[in-house]
This record gives structure tokens, sequence and C-alpha cells, in this order.
């Protein structure tokens, strides 16, 4: 027999069915009890009158405590007068499968009512929520709908190590491990190993999996371990070829988000669809600076990167001027960039970072490919070739034009459905202070 979860239940009415899930709720009347059941498709109201004959029911159900599991058989009812949904469940059997403690450590209904990290302790709890259902429910077709647009362009799906012997991002700390009497460290990013892929003739790769960031950062939008979506495009003529895929890619994802979920979005979490139908602005990092000098009148602290104010102010300006949720900075300074992206005559990046809802999530870019420049600009930004002998044969035989970008999934997810910390959007959040569940 397959199981029957609750949002089918309709198809069942008048049935003899049995059916499992938590309790929700119980009412424990005169002479009536109802206990609501949920299984995260929905809920069902279990009616059982006091009377003789139902005696060691009402008995069960006196026992039992909210959060309980149980498996009930009986006959599915149509019954109007029933607020939830028209019908009833009118047991034969209640098995209690698993008993809660009667009382919890969190509020379960009202995240509002417990502290945010005491909620992470107890995330098994908090995830029982509706709303968190409802969240990674929509993470999981986002996700999948990223997957599907990258397969319908010909990507190639890679799985690359998740054990490195360098780091792959200029400047950024790592993990590190001891790999058999050898130093190694977790992979901060799958950068090197796509650029692998593409000097193996692939074309065309992504990633989606966990990197891992060794950042004492302690902001409402890092983490310590993301999960990463990455693509690399070869045979491109400019950094714009790679702003284009990323562009119709992320409309592809929000548009079958919001196909199957939007309505359910906007009622739970409150916030609208991103505007997918404009192109997204694409601003120099100059224009950029620009623009918050003489628009905002506000000049940030450093003079070759974006800070996170200037990045709020920039995403109101592509609201305001194009309408648009996005917004593409070019051109960023050699100095705020990895060695590998590719300089153009001014010595500025063939970079650009992408900016949503005021928070960058992306960086993107050409990559260097020839290896005579890409050796003299490790040596610029202080990297030893001989470090990165592996990395360097990538290109000694023949390698594609190309470049790629990677977004941090719960940070899209963060400012799709407009969280106000990172910690929100993630199954298991891991940052400096925390390493618990």
């Amino acid at each position: 027999m397959s199981k029957i979860y609750f949002k089918d239940l309709k198809n069942h009415l008048g049935e003899e069915i049995t059916v499992e899930g938590f309790v929700d709720k119980i009412r424990d009347l005169q002479y009536v009890q109802f206990v609501i059941l949920r299984d995260g498709t929905g809920e069902v109201q279990v009616t059982i009158e006091k009377n003789d004959d139902n005696q060691k029911l009402n008995e069960i159900v006196s026992g039992l405590t909210a959060e309980s599991t149980v498996q009930v058989a009986g006959r599915l009812m149509d019954s109007p007068n029933v607020k939830l949904n028209g019908m009833e469940l009118l047991p034969e059997t209640i098995t209690v499968t698993s008993e809660s403690a009667a009382e919890l450590p969190i509020d379960i209904k009202d995240k509002g009512k417990s502290l945010r990290e005491t909620r992470l302790d107890y995330r098994f709890l908090d995830l029982r929520r509706k709303d968190n259902r409802l969240f990674f429910e929509c993470e999981t077709t986002f996700e999948h709908a990223l997957r599907e647009y990258f397969i319908q362009h010909d990507f190639i799906e890679i799985h690359s190590p998740k054990i490195a012997k360098g780091a792959a991002e200029s400047g950024a700390e790592v993990f590190k491990i001891d790999y058999f009497g050898e130093e190694a460290c977790l992979s901060q990013s799958p950068q090197f190993y796509k650029q692998m892929a593409i000097a193996s003739g692939f074309n065309n790769v992504f990633e989606i999996g966990p990197v891992f960031r060794a950042e004492n950062s302690h902001t409402s939008y890092h983490a310590t371990e993301i999960n990463m979506a990455d693509a690399e495009i070869s045979y491109i003529e400019s950094v714009e070829d790679v702003m284009d895929v990323e562009e119709g890619w992320l409309k592809y994802g929000i548009d079958a988000l919001f196909e199957k979920y939007g309505e359910q979005i906007t009622s739970t979490f409150k916030v609208e669809k991103p505007n997918t139908e404009v192109d997204f602005p694409r601003i120099t990092f100059r224009e950029a600076k620009e623009i918050l000098k003489e628009k905002y009148h506000f000049e940030g602290e450093r003079e070759d990167d974006l800070e996170r104010h200037e990045e709020k102010l920039l995403c109101q300006y592509a609201k305001e001027k194009y309408k648009s949720d996005f917004i593409f900075i070019t051109k960023f300074p050699f100095a705020a960039r990895p060695f590998y992206h590719m300089l153009d005559e001014d010595g500025l990046t063939e970079s650009y970072d992408l900016l949503f809802r005021g928070v960058e999530i992306t960086t993107g870019a050409q990559r260097e490919h020839r290896h005579d420049i890409l050796k003299q600009q490790m040596i610029e930004k202080g990297v030893r070739p001989e470090s990165l002998d592996f990395y360097l044969e990538f290109f000694s035989y023949g390698c594609p034009p190309h470049g790629g970008f990677g977004v941090g999934l719960a940070r899209i997810m963060m400012q799709l459905f407009q969280l106000d910390n990172i910690r929100e959007a993630t199954f298991i959040y891991r940052g400096p202070t925390r390493l618990n569940p």
C-alpha cells in the first residue's frame, strides 16, 4: 500500500485509510476529542467521540503530547462543517509511533518568541515551521531549474575535489588539514578545476556543491561552509558573454520558482518576484563611484572595491532608473581581484560583481588563459608560480579563451525571500562560533 500524503486526502473521501504524521494540536473537550495531524504537505482533523466504544482511543489521546508522531487508521469522511478542509478522519486505531516531551525548548509556531541562536541549537525543531518547509521546497525547485538551464545549454556537470593542495582565491583564508602528513586545505572554490575542465575541452561546465571559507566574519550574509553554483564557459569573446549567460540563467530559475510557488511566497514571506522582464543594467566600477558621489553624496573608504552601503545604494539606483532588482558592476581594479582575471588595455579587470537587492551575489570574469601573462600576474600578486605549478600546466598545452562565475545559493535565496540573515536561509549553518548541530 502506497503512503497517503495529506495533500492528496481529497482523493480518498469515504475510504478506509491509514495516515501518519506529527500531532500539531490537541483539543480534549467534555464529549469529543480533536487531534490535528500534519505531515508537511497538509493537515487533517481526527475526531474521536467520548463513549464506551472509544474508551481506549480516548485514553490514548488524553495522554498525547504535541509533536509526538502517530499512525491513525480509520474512515475519511466528507464533513463540510469542519473548518479544516471540510473533512475529518474517524479513527479505528491510533498508534503512538514516537512520543515528544511535553515542553519544547523553542516555540515552533512563532519564531519571534525564541532567540535565533536557540532556534539554531534546535534547528530540527525550528525547521518544522511551515514557512521553513516552504522555503526549502522553493530552494529545491530553484536549484533544479538552475541545473536544468545548464543542461539545456549543453553544460557538463563536474564534481571537483573538496580537499585541495592550495588556495584558489588570492588572500582568502582556508581551513588547513593534515593529509597523510602533507598540508592540505578544504576547497574554497572549484575555480582551478573548472578551468582544468575547460583545458580538457569540455566547452561549458558547471558545479553545485560545498565550499569552505575560513573567514572570521560575523555578518548576516557570511558563512564558513556554503553551497556554490559555479559555471565556466569556453570560447567567449568578452566578459559580456559571461554576464549574458548568468543573466539568462538567473531569470530562468526565478521564473520557474515563481511560476510554481509565487502565490505562496507572496502570502507567506510578503515579497514580490524580482523583475525578470528587463535587462540587468551594466555600469563600470568608475561610473558606479561617480553615481555614488554625485547622486547619493557618498564616498566609500575603499578606492578599489565596493562597500556594503555602496552596494545597497547602487541597487537602489538600478531599481529607480532601470526598474531592475539586479545590476552588474564591471571593470574592477586589479588590486581587488585575483591573479587569474584578465586585464584590459587600461589595466582594469575584465570582471564584474552582480548586485541583487543590496548585496553582492556573484563575482564573475573573463580568465587570463595565456600562460606567460598569467604567470606574470601571479608574481604581481605575490603568488609564487611554483606553488601552483599544477594549475599553470593547464595553460601550457592550449586552453580556450574562457570565463565564468560563482553564486552562493544561500545568499541569493536570502535576497529572493528578503530574509534578514543567511542563517535563516541555510539548512544547517556553519559560522565562526557555530559547530552545532
